[in-house]
């Protein structure tokens, strides 16, 4: 049943999810969404009962810088990165678009049920800590949307982002509060479970004869440029993502500096492999578009605590080898052998720096000592109070370790389960041979494609004899389309 023949038209289907979770979400947030006590106009007294003197001291100050570049990299970032293939530009930066309007909704409700419910009246109360979370959220299934890029419906990602938004806040509760686990950056909760859930799916969704659309897998020389502008904004936007809930101070301080030096570790280290490992020592863009971000996903757990400036630089130079053999070695070898097809190369950019992360984070809070975070930054960095003020940080590093295990599971059980949901032919996706195209869920309108019905005016080589066929054969008499009017209709 699953493998009866394709039918692409979402006419009826994609209008019905959009409008009917749109009006769930409007009714949901209606029963319990509201602004908490720094967002809503109690501020005054709240202000008055805590003794705070200045407005200036409200959370929003404080975050709202981080809560722009995390939004920018989700919404541009993230998008314009999967604009390498070259005619599913549109779907990258569109579909982008559409799982994060919903995700953020979704994860708001969802984090807020397990985070923010206040027991006293039943209600969520988000201010812009919740909205940064919810980003987070997202971002964990547009990671998993780069492994099926280009091979599903806009129904099928809007069932992706369902189940992988309620997943991601339970595995989150879990790890963050049950566990008590640190991470920051989410090297674990938002990159190893997103990727493996994404990496899941693809292989669920395994298309034997994918390679029927092979002619348009590939890249050209304007995708790749587009998908460096992603690059580039989330490069540069990667210290916020991994500061941005940070406790305020050092530990906020010290995770945008260590992100920093990772990453800029990262893009030597690609770059030196890239060129090794290819012919004549070129440059292969697909890695400098992926592997150099794979620094600021691996030092994301360990990102506010004492990792010491040369400890990023060793995280970043280590990933930028591991992420670019992944490209090269390790992608090809999953397709063939384990019947993974991972369009954007998720594995190597998320799920091995991701685990990596939680290596180091795991080793280096089992590794903290009072001498070197002093007795109070000991307490407050790996957050030992109220339960966990007898935790010692050996078990604070295995727990870091259960939290990656929790992630693992997470990401590729519920990967598998949403899989088999998504092979039902209900959700019209496209076939084998019409992977990657636009054209299929787009209104495209492109020259090439575009019948020319209008009047044209026929430019003929006799007009000068240099331009002769008899003397230039490369030469054909051309035409080009005449305005719609114009009095030039003829042969020249």
């Amino acid at each position: 049943m699953c493998d009866r023949p394709k039918n692409t038209d979402v006419r009826l289907r994609l209008p019905a999810v959009c409008f009917i979770w749109q009006t769930a979400m409007i009714i949901l947030f209606g029963i319990f969404i509201r602004y908490d006590s720094e967002s809503s106009p109690y501020w005054v007294e709240y202000k008055r009962d805590h003794n705070i003197s200045s407005d200036a001291e409200n959370d929003f100050y404080f975050r709202y810088p981080s809560f722009q570049d995390v939004h920018v990299m989700i919404f541009v970032g993230f998008g314009f990165l999967m604009t390498f293939l070259k005619r599913y530009s549109f779907g990258a930066v569109g579909f982008n678009f559409l799982i994060a309007a919903f995700g953020i909704q979704w994860a708001l409700l969802m984090q807020g049920w397990f985070h923010s419910l206040d027991y006293s009246d039943g209600k969520i109360k988000i201010g812009v800590e919740n909205l940064i979370n919810a980003d987070f959220c997202v971002a964990s299934c547009l990671i998993a949307y780069g492994a099926v890029l280009g091979k599903v419906s806009p129904v099928q990602l809007m069932v992706l982002t369902l189940f992988g938004i309620t997943l991601f806040a339970v595995e989150e509760y879990i790890i963050l509060e049950l566990l008590h686990a640190r991470d920051a950056g989410g090297s674990m909760v938002i990159h190893t479970f997103g990727a493996y859930y994404g990496l899941s799916i693809s292989w669920m969704l395994y298309r034997r004869n994918l390679d029927q659309s092979s002619r348009l897998q590939g890249s050209v020389y304007h995708s790749d440029v587009f998908a460096m502008i992603g690059t580039l904004f989330l490069w540069m936007f990667w210290p916020s993502f991994n500061s941005a809930i940070a406790n305020h101070g050092d530990g906020q301080h010290r995770a945008a500096i260590n992100t920093y030096l990772a990453l800029a570790s990262t893009v030597l280290t690609a770059m030196a492999i890239s060129s090794l490992f290819q012919k004549h020592g070129k440059l292969d863009m697909v890695h400098i578009q992926n592997s150099t971000l794979a620094g600021g996903v691996a030092v994301g757990t360990a990102a506010e605590f004492m990792l010491m400036p040369y400890g990023s630089l060793i995280v970043g130079f280590c990933c930028g080898i591991i992420s670019t053999m992944g490209y090269i070695y390790l992608s090809p070898f999953m397709e063939k052998h384990l019947k993974i097809q991972d369009t954007c190369g998720i594995h190597n950019l998320h799920a091995m720096p991701g685990v990596i992360g939680g290596i180091v984070g795991a080793i280096t809070a089992a590794a903290a000592t009072e001498p070197v975070y002093g007795s109070e930054g000991l307490i407050k960095t790996f957050g030992f109070e109220d339960h966990f003020e007898h935790r010692t940080p050996a078990e604070q590093g295995g727990y870091q370790a259960a939290g990656m295990c929790v992630a693992l599971c997470f990401g590729i059980g519920g990967g598998i389960i949403v899989g088999c949901i998504l092979r039902l032919p209900i959700w019209g996706d496209p076939a084998d041979d019409n992977c990657f195209n636009d054209e299929v869920y787009w209104e495209v309108r492109d020259k090439q494609n575009v019948k020319e019905s209008g009047p044209r005016l026929i430019i003929h080589p006799s007009i000068h004899p240099s331009i002769h066929p008899s003397i230039h054969p490369s030469i054909h008499p051309f035409s080009i389309p005449a305005f719609p009017g114009s009095p030039i209709n003829h042969e020249i």
